[in-house]
């Protein structure tokens, strides 16, 4: 299904990513839209009862960043961390709530 969150950026901006998931059994696919780049397709992604987990990979100036996601599935929300690894300054890791899109 379509999710979309919030997600708390640099300098207190947030952004709108959407999330497209696909479950196939353990399996999530999909892709997340950040906007900048457009649609990301997300790795490694698993479902275990309402937990779920993905990586995807951005390149920013040259260098490619992983970022980790892991969330709690309630009903028309998921509860977000997201962790940037293999930056510089990589902010602390974030949480936010992605709501079910209509």
């Amino acid at each position: 299904g379509k999710w979309t969150a919030e997600v708390p950026g640099r300098g207190g901006n947030t952004a709108t990513n959407t999330f497209v998931f696909k479950v196939d059994g353990a399996k999530l696919t999909g892709t997340v839209d950040g906007g900048r780049g457009g649609a990301v397709e997300i790795a490694d992604g698993k479902v275990d009862g309402d937990s779920i987990s993905f990586n995807m990979v951005r390149n920013f100036g040259g260098q490619d960043v992983k970022i980790s996601f892991k969330g709690k599935v309630s009903g028309s929300e998921i509860k977000f961390t997201r962790t940037i690894e293999g930056m510089d300054n990589a902010p602390a890791p974030t949480e936010f709530t992605a709501k079910k899109a209509n």
